[in-house]
């Protein structure tokens, strides 16, 4: 089985992406240079046509910003966890596929390690981030199964 020096590990920052990341670094070679990345998208594209661009709803970039300070932390204790240097824990902003192909195509990164929860019917025709990761990476992908059987 080849080893593989550059891994990014895509994460949702739940319970569950100590199990991604701890199957990524089963996998890593000894001197592998791990990432850990979250996406965050965007609220206004996450709620566009559900919030009203009203005055009442101008805050949207101060909640962002707080809710991305709060990430940032919980990325911190993750990273911390398992041992992840400070410089290799990144917040992204945007679409999640995108930002990760893009992510990995800049660190010439090998793999890409990402969660997913076996989707099923509606939600497999409505696609996720995983099935999209892996049909427009330029890498090989590791799909990890978490959640419920």
């Amino acid at each position: 089985m080849a080893t593989y020096h550059k891994i990014l590990v895509a994460v949702d920052l739940s319970n569950e992406s100590d199990v991604v990341l701890r199957k990524a670094q089963l996998i890593a070679g000894p001197d592998a240079d791990i990432h850990l990345v979250y996406v965050q998208e965007p609220m206004d594209n996450v709620y566009v046509g559900i919030v009203p661009q009203s005055a009442a709803f101008s805050g949207l970039g101060d909640l962002e910003a707080q809710l991305g300070e709060e990430l940032k932390q919980k990325l911190t204790v993750l990273g911390d966890k398992f041992s992840i240097a400070a410089e290799n824990q990144h917040i992204l902003n945007g679409s999640p596929a995108h930002e990760i192909h893009h992510f990995a195509k800049s660190y010439e990164v090998e793999l890409i390690v990402i969660g997913t929860h076996g989707q099923k019917g509606l939600q497999l025709l409505l696609g996720s981030t995983a099935n999209a990761v892996l049909h427009g990476a330029g890498c090989d992908v590791l799909s990890v199964r978490i959640g419920a059987a």
